[in-house]
Formats: structure tokens, sequence, C-alpha cells
């Protein structure tokens, strides 16, 4: 799904640069972990802007992404949440799923993602210094 999806976007988006981390599936050898913190690292180092996540479920690398400070990692398959993600909780990762989705849905999860830009209205913005107290101090209020 890799090598297609990034063609496709490329050919979308000439404008973008488009930077493969590595990790293509076909060593039995890779893990996750290592490619979800090569990529939050890339992100958290503004290295690049956004990033696209793919592993087979999505779920254990939108996990270790996220153990990244300043990482907002999501498994989406639907592109309502690709889209509102990025504009309500400035999601910087999307993640997906090769064994749950498609190639066509995949193209248009990543056009969704990489279109949509952060409201930076005051709830979203609110909501945003929580989630990064939380990150911080790992709880929101003194128990």
């Amino acid at each position: 799904m890799k090598a297609e999806l990034l063609r496709r976007v490329a050919a979308a988006r000439p404008a973008d640069e488009l930077v493969d981390l590595g990790g293509d599936g076909s060593d039995p050898n890779d893990d996750y972990p290592d490619f979800a913190q090569r990529l939050a690292n890339a992100v958290r180092d503004g290295a690049v802007d956004k990033g696209v996540l793919i592993c087979g479920s999505g779920v254990g690398a939108s996990v270790a992404a996220n153990k990244v400070r300043g990482v907002r990692a999501a498994v989406c398959h639907d592109t309502y949440s690709a889209h509102q993600g990025v504009e309500h909780d400035d999601m910087n990762i999307l993640v997906l799923g090769a064994r749950v989705i498609g190639l066509e849905l995949a193209r248009e999860l990543v056009r969704a993602f990489l279109g949509a830009r952060f409201t930076h209205e005051e709830r979203h913005e609110r909501r945003l210094a929580k989630i990064t107290t939380l990150e911080r101090e790992g709880r929101l209020h003194a128990t």
C-alpha cells in the first residue's frame, strides 16, 4: 500500500516534499515502534510538518507515536476523522491500518488529512493546552 499511496499523493500534491522514512512491511524483523519513533521524532523536531504512518491495524503504531512529546497521532479510517482531527485537535500524524482499509480510502484519508488546518478556535486551543499539560505532568489537576 505504501509505495502506491506515495506515488498517488506525489502526483496529487506536486508542491509538497514527501519524505519516506523507511519500512514497507517486507522485512519480518521490522517493528512498528521503530518506524513510529522515526516519524514522531521528525514531526516533533520540525523536519516534517505532518506524517502518515502505516501498519497492520494502525493501533500499535498510533500508541507508539503518541509516546513522543508533541505528537498527536490517531488511527483514522473515515475522512471526517482525518480532517476533524487536524482542525480540532491539531493532529499531526495520521495512522492507517493497511489490513483494515484499501488503497482508495487511504488516498482519500491522506488528502483530507493533508488539506486540513488547525482552526485555532478558543475551545480547541483550550483543549490542546490541557492535552499538553496532561502530556507534561501526567495529570490535569492536583489530586
